[in-house]
């Protein structure tokens, strides 16, 4: 059985021969490349060869991968961007509207990327400013992107990508288009205004969703890339804002065959009572202690038949933790979970954790093998 397969059958609840292990390493390969800091062990390979080196498997097929993303965003002839580059460190976005324009200033990162300085919704007129924007926008999926992805990972895993963030958490994660503060105060101030801008970026969406259901003999599980932090997000927003986008857009694709799952990787006790019934398959990053605010016994009470996806917190990957902790929480999960399990890193491997890192991860895949 290939992982690819195994991947499939435990979203399908049928069974596998031991449990599954897919985490992300991609960051960690790109980090150490960037920063010539890769061991020499590590020197020459490339990330399929990493993979295929730890005989693990692949989730993402856009992540650090080289590969085009399979969601595209096509903005109307009316919407004018344009970037205006200040010095070497610092750019603005400008976006030209009937209204306006809005500007997002933005800074170079030490990783080349470039980071948000100044959001580009301030105030309140800057928010039909927005609500323009997304009635002019489109996203779609790219069938010839997806191909190539999926090609690249092969038999490692179904391939999968990330859906764009529900309003809500499109307005503020990352400071793309509002701080989180903005946010909460807009909600209170003129609330109407941005629940009509949250409308047109959900109906910038439907074209998106139509087109991957047309694709469902090709696209098997997708991930809503949320990013949810319980410390950023209050009960009444999730239950105002993103349980209804999720019922939504999530059911529309389960209700056609394509299974689901949502990135929760920040802290979550405050939302435990809602894990169980949200509507996806799975839940992926869930991070227990010493890293998350939650205990692994308490996931498992919380989460009811959804599938886990990771688990592991990433702080037992560095050398503060002993491997006698990773351990213990490796067999632990696995007791727990399995074969509801795609077992894998919170949310991924620290990428400035050095070669032991790795073997750590090496541990596991031989783990998960000789498991009965």
């Amino acid at each position: 059985m290939t992982k690819r397969e195994m991947n499939i059958r435990i979203f399908q609840r049928e069974e596998i021969p031991y449990p599954f292990f897919q985490p992300r390493i991609e960051s960690w390969l790109h980090w150490h490349r960037q920063f010539n800091k890769l061991p020499d062990r590590y020197k020459d390979y490339t990330l399929l060869e990493l993979y295929d080196d730890l005989d693990i498997s692949m989730r993402y097929v856009a992540y650090y991968t080289g590969m085009p993303n399979p969601v595209d965003i096509e903005y109307a002839d009316t919407v004018k961007i344009g970037n205006i580059q200040k010095n070497r460190e610092e750019m603005l976005t400008v976006i030209e509207t009937p209204f306006g324009e809005l500007v997002r200033e933005m800074k170079l990162a030490s990783d080349g990327n470039w980071r948000t300085s100044e959001s580009p919704i301030k105030r309140k007129e800057d928010v039909r400013k927005a609500r323009w924007v997304f009635e002019h926008t489109r996203y779609h999926f790219v069938e010839e992107y997806f191909d190539q992805g999926s090609q690249f990972i092969g038999e490692r895993g179904e391939p999968q990508f990330f859906l764009p963030r529900s309003p809500y958490q499109t307005l503020h994660v990352d400071s793309s288009w509002m701080t989180l503060e903005g946010l909460v105060y807009a909600l209170t101030d003129y609330p109407q205004e941005i629940e009509d801008l949250m409308k047109a970026i959900d109906s910038s969406y439907d074209t998106l969703y139509e087109e991957i259901i047309a694709h469902k003999d090709k696209v098997k599980i997708v991930n809503f890339g949320e990013n949810i932090d319980s410390l950023l997000l209050s009960p009444k927003y999730l239950e105002g804002y993103l349980i209804p986008f999720y019922e939504k857009r999530s059911n529309q694709l389960r209700d056609n065959g394509i299974y689901t799952h949502i990135h929760i990787d920040g802290h979550f006790r405050s939302i435990l009572k809602y894990l169980k019934d949200l509507p996806f398959d799975g839940l992926e990053a869930l991070t227990p202690l010493p890293q998350g605010d939650v205990s692994i016994e308490e996931m498992k009470e919380s989460i009811g038949d959804k599938i886990l996806l990771d688990g592991i917190p990433a702080l037992l990957f560095l050398p503060t933790y002993s491997e006698e902790e990773l351990y213990q929480c490796v067999e632990k999960i696995v007791k727990l979970f399995h074969p509801d399990l795609v077992l894998g890193i919170s949310d991924e491997i620290p990428e400035g954790v050095g070669e032991e890192g790795i073997e750590r991860v090496r541990w596991i895949s031989e783990y998960c093998k000789s498991f009965r």
